[in-house]
């Protein structure tokens, strides 16, 4: 079957689907947390004392006794069996950034030619997948082949349903025969640790005798496109690659903003519905589901959760994401720039911390100004992201996320805060000295409208042209990528936050001991930070070039791509901060390092051969074909007695011959790929392999423009946005 042929069947496949509207029978609310092994699961299955230590650890992590594993292995065992599962699962979450588990029985032979279903607190507590088989950055060699699972209690268990049998998931974290850390798991729990018992020490300064482990939450608003099946499996790019290495921009694409937040299509409506079921059984606390800006494009975004749980959460939502648009003919394209010339996905990592007794450190109050205590974290915020944007940058760096920062659609690669018109002035008031006396309050927006009632207009507005904002009452770091594990972000930004308020309690310990009132010496560290590390705060416009060149004035990095941005990992700072605090080791920080930078220079190598099979296979034979056609035709002209220049034909030719010169430049490059080391590989990739394809792209986005639509092989920008 012909490239053409396969572009034409699809856009019919298309076009006559339907939707099943058989609906669901079942009311929503009594599917939420059905498939999940819950606190109050556990209540009514476990021994009272046995619960109480189990919730101990995961409300406020206390130390878990192994020797409870048996009585929890047997209740979740018991559970899972009657949901109808055979097997399970310790699932983990390796340097991928993909979701890995392994399945195994509950049924053991008893030796009497039947069996026993059978599931062990050891069994629980500990796993042994093959360590060296995932990308591990020197950590396993190929013959070191051992690694471990190892159960988390403060995430918990659910069932996988198939239609043939379901499964019982454990999350855990998954660590080498040497007990490093070989997943994005273990960091994060670390890092949640390390922030928290600093966090605990400011808290007791402040008087707060009923001081509970502090805990980082996330929310991660999470962006898609949606494109038919049958588009897909004509584009052997998006299959490869997850993003069109071609495409001419359509003549219409989001110009006119007429998508964002528009009627959402009877089919994809459809589709999120289910979705929305199939993550409340898995109790994932999905809220608010819309059309975003680029056509074909969406968003869906849960609830706060623990960051550890909302971790496991994100990652078990992109998959269940791809797994419901198949039913509905569709594919779930998490790529952060599937399609040039429009929005890319990103996944808004909205970030607090808090715990039941204090409640939300990140909530200002209507006074700011006198709330201290949120003046100190969020002070602990400036002064963190200030001192290690470098490592926020490279905690969302990849290949796949470079296409997207700095556009006109998602923050730029300068790390800077947002904090809106009415903290800035409380601290332009503290870095003044003397302290701030005042805050700018909330408005009223009158409508002259007798029938609305006046609209209450916050303090400040919001800014989204800025990687790190404050919108109310928590931040939001809006630079990862669609793609991305939210762990990466969550470890950076618990671990500047356990640096900075270390240096906060000190700071105040220290000035207290001496003899200062402890306000005076909260507004003199508020006052030291401000002056210091204010530089990082900008409320402007971040997409300006004049910001990129203030920015450079203020010192402040500009970190464009992966290699760029990997690099900080390098850095004394940086190193310090992750080993100090026991987060990662300079050896699992070099780990990561090689492994993101071998994946970076992986993909853009698999890109360009896609890159180069599909215009020799696909695009130069449409082409060819065309010429053919016009060649002919000037032929007939000619035969007449016309004897003329044909323009297109002209044209044609020379982007045919330009095209055949380009692909040679970049098979020559493909051929030379090497490199003594990863950074040698991955600049090798930045600098020849992006550039050829860029151009080998020109061209054949020229040809697209030109070759007759009923011979052009691929489905264009216009049929996959819009179409479904």
């Amino acid at each position: 079957m012909s490239g053409s042929m396969s572009r034409r069947q699809a856009i019919e496949a298309v076009t006559t689907y339907s939707v099943d509207t058989d609906g669901f029978s079942e009311p929503l609310a009594e599917t939420f947390g059905r498939n999940v092994f819950t606190l109050s699961v556990m209540k009514s299955r476990l021994p009272k004392n046995v619960f109480t230590a189990v919730s101990a650890t995961i409300d406020k992590g206390a130390p878990l006794d192994p020797t409870l594993a048996d009585y929890v292995a047997s209740a979740m065992k018991d559970w899972a069996i009657e949901k109808g599962a055979s097997h399970y699962a310790h699932v983990f979450y390796p340097l991928t950034g993909f979701t890995a588990e392994k399945h195994d029985s509950f049924l053991e032979p008893d030796g009497t030619g039947a069996s026993l279903a059978e599931f062990a607190g050891k069994t629980l507590l500990q796993g042994e997948p093959d360590a060296s088989s995932f990308p591990n950055g020197g950590l396993r060699g190929t013959f070191e082949a051992r690694g471990y699972t190892g159960w988390d209690v403060t995430s918990p268990a659910y069932i996988s349903e198939n239609p043939n049998g379901n499964t019982l998931c454990i999350p855990t974290i998954f660590i080498s025969w040497t007990g490093e850390a070989l997943d994005k798991k273990t960091p994060l729990l670390r890092s949640q640790q390390a922030m928290s018992k600093q966090a605990m020490r400011v808290l007791k300064l402040f008087g707060h005798s009923d001081v509970d482990t502090v805990v980082s939450f996330a929310g991660a608003e999470q962006e898609y496109f949606l494109v038919d099946r049958h588009f897909y499996f004509a584009r052997p790019d998006l299959m490869t690659a997850g993003r069109t290495l071609f495409g001419a921009k359509p003549s219409k694409g989001q110009e006119f903003d007429d998508h964002y937040f528009g009627a959402i299509p009877d089919r994809v409506l459809a589709y999120m519905m289910e979705l929305d079921r199939e993550l409340f059984k898995q109790a994932i606390p999905a809220k608010t589901r819309h059309n975003e800006v680029a056509p074909g494009q969406f968003e869906i975004a849960p609830i706060f959760e623990r960051a550890n749980l909302a971790h496991d959460h994100q990652q078990l939502m992109m998959t269940t994401m791809k797994k419901v648009a198949e039913r509905y003919g569709m594919v779930c394209l998490l790529h952060e720039k599937p399609f040039a010339g429009v929005n890319g996905s990103g996944k808004h990592v909205n970030f607090s911390l808090g715990n039941a007794n204090q409640g939300n450190l990140l909530n200002p109050g209507d006074t700011p100004h006198e709330n201290e205590q949120f003046l100190v974290f969020c002070a602990a915020i400036i002064r963190g992201v200030h001192k290690f944007g470098g490592l926020l940058r490279a905690s969302i760096a990849s290949a796949s996320n470079d296409h997207r920062l700095g556009a006109n659609e998602a923050p730029p690669a300068i790390i800077s805060i947002f904090l809106g018109d009415q903290l800035m002035d409380v601290f332009d008031q503290i870095a003044k000295g003397g302290g701030a006396t005042s805050s700018k309050e909330s408005g009223v927006l009158e409508l002259g409208v007798d029938t609305l009632p006046p609209l209450r207009a916050d303090a400040g507005d919001r800014n989204r042209t800025s990687p790190f904002a404050f919108t109310g009452n928590r931040f939001e770091f809006r630079a990862p990528g669609s793609n991305q594990s939210i762990a990466d972000p969550m470890i950076a930004i618990n671990a500047m936050l356990a640096e900075s308020l270390d240096h906060i309690a000190t700071f105040l310990e220290k000035e207290v001991a001496d003899g200062t009132e402890f306000n005076a010496a909260v507004q003199k560290v508020l006052e030291e930070i401000i002056v210091e590390h204010g530089t990082v705060v900008f409320n402007g416009n971040g997409y300006a070039q004049e910001w990129q060149d203030e920015a450079a004035s203020r010192g402040l990095l500009n970190l464009r791509t992966t290699v760029e941005a990997i690099s900080q990992y390098d850095e004394p700072d940086i190193k310090n901060v992750l080993s100090q605090y026991g987060i990662l080791s300079n050896r699992e920080l070099q780990a990561r390092k090689d492994v993101v930078l071998e994946q970076y220079s992986l993909a853009l190598l698999v890109e360009a051969k896609e890159t180069v099979e599909i215009a020799k296979t696909m695009i130069l034979p449409a082409a060819n074909r065309f010429q053919g056609e016009l060649a002919g035709t000037a032929a007939h002209l000619r035969a007449a007695g016309i004897e003329t220049e044909h323009p297109a034909l002209l044209t044609l030719t020379k982007n045919i011959k330009d095209l055949y010169a380009v692909l040679l430049g970049l098979e020559d490059f493909i051929d030379q790929f090497h490199g003594d080391t990863v950074e040698d590989e991955a600049q090798y990739a930045l600098t020849n392999l992006i550039p050829a394809m860029s151009a080998v792209r020109a061209v054949a986005d020229k040809l697209e423009s030109i070759v007759a639509d009923d011979l052009w092989p691929l489905p264009t920008y216009h049929e996959m946005l819009t179409i479904l």
